[in-house]
């Protein structure tokens, strides 16, 4: 039997020229061999999803927000289009009475709720450039942004409030006025005031919309719809200027994606919205499902209430990072081993026949039908009952967590690829296709994507495993930075996107992220080491949540820090007669020892060379984070903050290392 083939070959290879790398052919997804999909019928820009969704569905419930009533959170309330639609009026009303005009630059910063979709939408409706803030940046990225696109608006969430006024008296020469999505006090209307700026609480800004009814400008394709700042890992935020037809392309091929897998949206579908809408993976998803007429609840804001929120929206689709499908495996492995010795056996059993199954090329819900009927309709459950597709995006996935979570939840579990320069949706792996397990899919259906040579780091586009720079071609692509036309130079050339990640293409097509093209560094001897490449095939030890690997051209061997997995470490030393806490445990040489052992016994067995070994580790009970500084709002690390962080460590374990 032939193997499924998810592209074709559009541009044959071209060898390397003129000290230029070679480049492998230019593909794009079998569902596009015809042509790109045509982009959908009076959808030139952001505001004409909205707006053509609210013609349709009038009363179809939209933005979904749970009530507080007696100290507690009860059942969601719904906005229907219609409503949505008419808040939005009067907000952009309101935007253009305090003076800014089409093109303005329009600040949003806050948690994703109700009011920050009815700004996004007052600026699509009037030609604003919506520049959202992350909800993680702290106050010096908040006021680089604001001063560097110019906000002479600013939305943001009550709680928010303050961080904003840290900022006033260097951004005031750009910012104008301050609403809140709820109350202002007292003190903040003084503060604002003495700069000379205005500051609103919600129900009274909308007020300044009641008699005014300014007109809509015409929107081309070509307009700026957002200036989206990418979290910088190693300098300022750069801001990506995306255009409506950035979003109106990919939404065009995302639809005839999931119509080609049998997996449509439509109506009736409801998504809870928790990751940030101010990066473009939460965006992206939300402008689907407005396009649809489908249903948006948001989350309440406390990760530990996660799954409460889920089983009282009861989602038909969930977006996560890695970070929580991890947590929600995790925590599955835990109730499953708690469960005793005949619980845990039959859903082992029921897990290794329905996972049999589906390799065999058995679609999910047809793999062991009475096995999710009595064991895994639970876990079902436990994610509200109705979900069918669950996508991750912003980082890898580890394999066994997609192959577990394929098995248990009882629906399609797809891995996506995309930056805020591609829109966000780039390549998405397939439903009901295990080959694709650890990779990030075929290309959607609306761009086109090559690998280069990368000959430096030893990855060749042109050998029988092709491996190279991931590139990107197509509408979807970004307008460039903004005032930034020099980084824009760098990454796109002659119309292709280069995204600085190093991709394999499998034999069905489908593409899987090995490594980085800029964490790259040589030792003292000459090697170098692709440390992301190192940091993936380590985070395949089951005992450990997350490690950093760090070296440099002046130590001839490298070192590592660990976020050991709780539950691992804690079974491991009672079953070692190894006693203390969990941070004690950390400290245990013999924990270090074992640890080590098991990054080592994996570097073997994927054929990791000797200097790629590391030497030594250092075991951080804490998790990796944001409020240290050390991630990302996306969870990709900050290696120059983490080096700063963990220097005394890391000059410890190499001071130990050089004295044997």
């Amino acid at each position: 039997m032939s193997q499924k083939k998810f592209i074709v070959q559009v541009e044959p290879a071209v060898a390397v020229k003129d000290g230029t790398p070679s480049m492998g052919p230019v593909y794009r997804s079998v569902f596009a061999k015809h042509g790109f999909p045509a982009p959908v019928d009076g959808l030139e820009s952001c505001w004409d999803i909205f707006r053509l969704s609210v013609e349709k569905y009038p009363d179809n419930p939209m933005l979904g927000t749970r009530e507080f009533v007696n100290g507690k959170h009860g059942a969601y309330k719904w906005l229907t289009y219609k409503q949505v639609y008419d808040k939005v009026i009067h907000v952009g009303n309101a935007i253009r009475s305090c003076g800014v005009e089409p093109e303005g630059r329009c600040g949003i910063y806050g948690a994703n709720c109700a009011e920050w979709v009815i700004s996004m939408e007052a600026c699509n409706a009037h030609g604003l450039y919506c520049v959202p803030l992350y909800d993680t940046l702290g106050a010096d990225a908040i006021e680089f942004v604001i001063c560097h696109a110019e906000v002479t608006i600013a939305f943001a969430d009550e709680k928010k409030i303050c961080e904003l006024l840290k900022v006033i008296p260097k951004a005031r020469e750009h910012l104008k006025t301050i609403v809140s999505f709820g109350k202002v006090t007292l003190v903040q209307r003084e503060q604002v005031e003495k700069f000379g700026l205005a500051i609103h609480s919600w129900d009274q800004f909308l007020s300044l919309g009641d008699d005014k009814n300014f007109n809509l400008p015409l929107k081309k394709k070509s307009d700026i719809c957002t200036i989206m700042y990418t979290s910088g890992t190693t300098s300022d935020p750069k801001g990506v200027r995306i255009s409506n037809n950035c979003m109106v392309t990919l939404i065009a091929g995302v639809n005839h994606l999931l119509d080609s897998a049998q997996v449509s949206l439509n109506t009736n579908d409801v998504y809870l919205s928790f990751l940030p809408l101010a990066h473009i993976f939460d965006r992206l998803i939300e402008e689907c499902f407005f396009n649809h007429g489908a249903s948006i609840g948001f989350w309440r804001g406390d990760v530990k209430m996660l799954i409460e929120d889920i089983g009282e929206l009861k989602p038909t689709i969930f977006c996560a990072v890695p970070r929580v499908l991890e947590r929600i495996y995790s925590g599955l492995q835990q109730k499953i081993s708690a469960g005793g010795f005949i619980k845990r056996n039959l859903f082992n059993l029921a897990y290794s026949y329905k996972l049999r199954n589906m390799n065999a090329g058995i679609e999910h819900s047809k793999a062991s039908p009475l096995s999710d009927k009595i064991i895994f309709s639970k876990v079902k459950q436990g994610l509200g009952g109705r979900v069918r597709i669950i996508l991750s995006g912003g980082a890898p996935l580890a394999p066994h967590v997609e192959a577990y979570l394929k098995v248990v939840t009882c629906s399609h579990v797809l891995q996506g690829y995309g930056l805020t320069e591609t829109c966000g949706g780039s390549f998405v792996s397939m439903p009901n296709e295990m080959d694709m397990l650890g990779t990030v899919g075929p290309p959607i259906p609306n761009l086109d994507a090559r690998l280069v040579s990368v000959p430096e780091m030893n990855y060749d586009a042109l050998s029988s495993k092709p491996q190279g720079e991931v590139c990107i071609r197509g509408d979807v692509l970004f307008a460039g930075y903004h005032k930034r036309e020099d980084l824009t130079k760098e990454v796109l050339v002659d119309g292709w996107f280069h995204t600085g990640d190093i991709g394999e293409w499998q034999p069905d097509g489908s593409m899987k992220i090995i490594d980085r093209k800029k964490n790259i560094f040589k030792l003292s001897q000459g090697e170098y080491v692709a440390v992301e490449y190192l940091e993936n095939v380590y985070g395949l030890v089951p005992d450990i949540d997350a490690v950093w690997i760090y070296g440099n051209s002046f130590e001839s061997c490298l070192v590592g820090v660990v976020n050991p997995h709780k539950q691992a470490i804690e079974h491991y030393a009672e079953t070692h007669n190894i006693s203390g806490d969990f941070d004690s445990l950390c400290e245990n040489p013999k924990i270090k020892e074992y640890i080590l052992g098991e990054l080592n016994r994996i570097g073997k067995e994927k054929k990791l060379k000797s200097f790629e070994s590391v030497k030594t580790v250092h075991l951080d009970p804490v998790p990796f984070d944001l409020e240290r500084d050390l991630l990302t709002p996306t969870f990709k690390k900050k290696r120059p903050q983490m080096l700063k962080y963990y220097q005394n460590v890391i000059d410890n374990m190499y001071k130990t290392i050089n004295k044997r």
